[in-house]
């Protein structure tokens, strides 16, 4: 019943639309107040503990090396590489366009600066050769997604933080995914485009391939540092952070020269508002756990879903449904901070691997990224694209089903995600 109270003033104070991060304040506090003993320095004391973990700095120094590398020049260096190597096939630009989104979600770990970075260059090119925006603006908004799913992500050490899971293994275990999302991406769109008879561009030289890997090379050393730095035990996936935000600074001030000294603080201001947002989540979200554990819900909750005999085959349906729903109101990290304390009891009791449901969570953000009435993703494209979000969402429609085929195999193939890190000796 208690559980059932904390719930619903949370759901309650959301549907009048109050931002998510205060709805759980407000929550926990209300709670706590009327319907507990604990003590009011417990609360100050959790505010403050809540955000100094070693690991949640991570999460402002991606957000730091995602703005340098979205201003920096990478981004168009690297669709220039893309579509030196396949812009002669059979929707060429957009597919150029699926793969410099899969080579940035390598280093940069957000879907929206993804879709902004991508979107932003690929989009006129692909109107200008003859392509409707319709289509482009559709690859772009789901490519996009791939932010979160490759390498670094911000959602993963979210999750990382909230279920004591290994960040280094969430990295990697993104990686066969990833790359299976794009090549389901490219498939669909060559056939749409092969269909449709849209243009083809002349095929690049071998020199000209050549010169546009060298120029994009920068960027790209960038995931052999953040691989082979936590791999080799040279970092911790945060000081692997700490080196992106480092070395995204370096080239795109002193190598691409995109950005000049003058521009850095703006830079820096625009990453600081960005973490404190979320950190702001993350802190009132901690108190929400807080009063779970109090309440010792988790574990009740994790007994139950046990006693109900769905096998995990089942659970896992059940959570994919839950959070597909709950990505209609709620933006990922919210989505992750509230349901993972709660869920991951629960797939662990059933046998499940956690990193390989954090996958299987993060894939679910994917999906709540790139439709109505929330996703994030959509609202920069159709800014991108001067189109209304009613538009692009049917525009998205082939390859969010797609992506939907693609939860289902990442779902009930725990191989896919966990072989890498098991390989690498993470997990």
């Amino acid at each position: 019943m208690r559980a059932a109270t904390v719930f619903a003033l949370l759901i309650a104070l959301m549907l009048t639309g109050i931002p998510v991060s205060i709805a759980l304040g407000l929550t926990v506090m209300t709670f706590l107040f009327t319907l507990t003993a604990v003590p009011i320095e417990a609360v100050s004391m959790k505010l403050f503990t809540g955000i100094e973990g070693f690991e949640i700095m991570a999460i402002p120094f991606f957000i730091l090396a995602g703005n340098f590398l979205t201003h920096g020049g990478v981004a168009r260096r690297m669709i220039n590489f893309a579509t030196s190597l396949i812009g002669h096939w059979h929707g060429g630009l957009g597919l150029a366009g699926i793969v410099a989104c899969a080579m940035f979600a390598l280093v940069c770990g957000s879907s929206v600066a993804t879709v902004a970075a991508i979107g932003a260059i690929v989009l006129p090119e692909m109107v200008r050769h003859g392509y409707p925006m319709r289509f482009g603006a559709g690859i772009i908004t789901v490519a996009g997604s791939l932010g979160i799913l490759m390498l670094p992500s911000i959602p993963k050490i979210v999750y990382a933080v909230s279920t004591n899971t290994s960040i280094g293994a969430l990295f990697v275990a993104g990686l066969l995914p990833g790359i299976m999302l794009t090549t389901m991406l490219c498939i669909v769109t060559w056939w749409l485009a092969r269909n449709r008879d849209y243009p083809r561009m002349p095929k690049a030289s071998w020199g000209e391939t050549v010169r546009t890997f060298r120029e994009s090379i920068w960027g790209l050393m960038l995931v052999v540092i953040i691989i082979g730095g936590i791999y080799s035990g040279l970092f911790t996936a945060t000081e692997a952070a700490a080196m992106a935000a480092v070395y995204s600074f370096i080239i795109a001030v002193f190598v691409y020269k995109a950005i000049r000294m003058s521009d850095v603080p703006r830079v820096l201001l625009r990453a600081a508002n960005t973490s404190a947002m979320l950190l702001y989540i993350v802190t009132n979200a901690v108190l929400f756990s807080f009063v779970l554990s109090n309440e010792n819900l988790p574990a009740t909750l994790a007994d139950w879903i046990a006693a109900q005999n769905l096998g995990w085959v089942g659970f896992l349906l059940v959570v994919n449904v839950l959070l597909l729903l709950a990505g209609n109101f709620m933006e990922p990290n919210s989505i992750i901070l509230i349901m993972a304390p709660i869920l991951a009891p629960a797939a662990k009791k059933l046998g499940i691997d956690l990193v390989h449901f954090g996958i299987v969570m993060d894939v679910n953000m994917e999906v709540g990224l790139c439709h109505p009435p929330v996703g994030l993703n959509l609202y920069v494209a159709s800014m991108i694209a001067r189109m209304r979000i009613t538009d692009l969402a049917v525009a998205v429609m082939p390859w969010l089903l797609t992506m939907l085929g693609f939860l289902v195999i990442v779902t009930y193939w725990p191989d896919l995600t966990l072989w890498l890190p098991r390989v690498l000796g993470m997990h």
